[in-house]
C-alpha cells in the first residue's frame, strides 16, 4: 500500500513552480490517474508541461481551478 500523499499548501509557493502528479492530485482531492487522462486525451480543466517526459503540473493552474476558474 502507498503512503499517503504528501498535500502541498499551494499558498506558500511561488505561481512559476510545478507539482509531481502525486502531489497535484492530492491538491486538487483527484486520484492521480485522473489527472494523467486529463493530460493524455486532453479533457481535464488543466494542461500538464512535461519535464524529461513526466508530467508536472503548474502551481498558477492548479490555484485556478481550485478558485473555480475554467482553463
Amino acid at each position: 500500500m502507498h503512503s499517503p500523499a504528501y498535500i502541498p499548501n499551494l499558498e506558500n509557493l511561488p505561481p512559476s513552480a510545478v507539482l509531481v502528479t502525486r502531489d497535484a492530485a492530492a491538491a486538487l482531492g483527484r486520484a492521480p490517474q485522473t489527472l494523467r487522462k486529463w493530460a493524455c486525451y486532453e479533457c481535464g480543466p488543466l494542461r500538464p508541461v512535461r519535464i524529461n517526459g513526466r508530467l508536472a503540473w503548474r502551481v498558477c493552474d492548479l490555484q485556478r481551478v481550485l478558485q473555480g476558474g475554467a482553463a
